[in-house]
């Protein structure tokens, strides 16, 4: 840990039998890779590595579903393309020589500006993914939001992380808003995150075109690329068959949804074209902790959020996963950080470095969410793959911060950024 460091308050405990978390620290730096950090991840040197290794990890059509997005994956090229419209115009002669990046969100304070958002079915990708995403986030100090559609339950996960946050896929139904609410808040959860760009399922072609469906269909192809990714095989698939039983969707409602090989799946997920602003309001009354709105990309919705009491937005079009077409979260950022008044603006799609955090943070965001990296990152190296992944990115924006001349994240404001490209 760089030597800088000033302590300040605040502990967070290890879920069930994890180490103790080490105390928040101003000047953090999350490592990258432990000494005895597993052989496999010392040639990762970026999160886009992580990508490349769990193409060989992974059977064809599960990484196709991680890795992929909807029709033309027009919006997820435009979702790297944006940040390339900005070039630093970095400040010399600064000591920042104690630069900090650690950063306060929702009133705890992080070790870095980043965190792991929501990701579905993850543990088809690792075994029992989710407990996995949520100790590292905790031992790294940094925030992990569970996914309603995730295949470990919620009680479980929050077991493991006390800070978790819940991310809800809600249906336009009251009875089952109010269920699941409840359910979120006798576990623990103090932030609920209420996804609003999924009314009805995406156009996900290359889904299809890998053989990856909702719910999965056992057939010759997928037994095949099992066959050949025999690690994933055993030590994801199986091991979770024998230990745990056929994965269920476990946080869709109040209830126990259903098993990922089912004919029920489609109907577990539906209604949610119904869900509308009044939905919203529902929630509000019902839930006393913190409430963020997720999928935000219209400066009208950002300003009726405000409104109705919302204390954060994330800026996000579902990683390209939605309606292709759509532009990059960083392009609408400025705007929507421009009105959000009280709120907290969030951010994330296409974040692969510490210079994209950088940038995001310059055009009005408070804290930026990365996805598929960390979920790649756990699917080849389980809980030390998820850490390393959080230390590359903690390094590279402490390293970023000292080239562009700033210690603090405060300090990135958009007079560093330069547009060099037409948005």
């Amino acid at each position: 840990m760089p030597n800088e460091m000033s302590s300040t308050t605040g502990t967070m405990p290890g879920g069930a039998g994890s180490p103790a978390i080490a105390p928040v620290t101003q000047g953090a730096m999350l490592q990258a890779l432990p000494a005895a950090g597993p052989r496999k991840l010392r040639r990762i040197l970026s999160l886009d590595d992580f990508e490349i290794a769990a193409r060989r990890h992974l059977p064809r059509p599960i990484f196709g579903f991680i890795a992929g997005a909807a029709e033309t994956n027009a919006t997820w090229r435009d979702n790297r393309e944006a940040f390339g419209d900005y070039g630093f115009l970095p400040r010399g002669l600064v000591d920042t020589s104690k630069r900090s990046q650690a950063t306060e969100l929702f009133g705890r304070l992080y070790a870095a500006p980043f965190g792991i958002p929501p990701m579905g079915i993850a543990a088809i990708a690792a075994y029992r993914a989710d407990l996995v995403l949520a100790r590292a986030a905790a031992r790294c100090n940094i925030p992990f939001i569970l996914s309603g559609s995730s295949l470990i339950r919620l009680e479980d996960v929050i077991r493991e992380n006390p800070h978790a946050w819940f991310q809800a896929y809600l249906p336009g139904d009251d009875a089952r808003i109010l269920g699941l609410v409840d359910r979120v808040a006798a576990a623990g959860f103090k932030t609920l995150v209420v996804t609003i760009d999924v009314p009805v399922s995406a156009n996900r072609e290359n889904n299809i075109r890998n053989g990856f469906t909702t719910p999965l269909k056992p057939g010759l192809r997928l037994a095949w690329d099992g066959l050949i990714r025999p690690n994933w095989l055993v030590n994801t698939w199986v091991r979770t068959l024998l230990q745990h039983g056929m994965p269920h969707f476990e946080n869709s409602y109040a209830t126990r949804g259903a098993p990922i090989l089912s004919r029920d799946v489609a109907r577990d997920f539906g209604m949610r074209d119904h869900l509308n602003w009044r939905h919203l309001d529902l929630i509000r009354k019902r839930w006393h902790g913190k409430l963020a709105l997720k999928g935000v990309m219209n400066r009208e919705d950002a300003r009726i959020a405000r409104e109705s009491g919302v204390d954060g937005v994330l800026v996000s079009n579902h990683g390209g996963r939605q309606l292709d077409g759509t532009v990059s979260p960083l392009r609408i950022l400025p705007e929507i950080a421009d009105l959000a008044g009280p709120m907290t603006v969030m951010f994330d799609s296409g974040v692969r470095r510490g210079t994209d955090v950088l940038k995001a943070l310059a055009l009005g965001a408070r804290f930026v969410f990365v996805g598929r990296p960390f979920l790649f990152a756990a699917s080849i190296a389980g809980d030390a793959g998820v850490e390393h992944a959080a230390g590359i990115l903690s390094q590279e924006i402490s390293r970023d911060m000292a080239l562009l001349g700033i210690d603090r994240l405060d300090h990135m404001k958009k007079e560093l950024l330069m547009q060099i490209r037409r948005a």
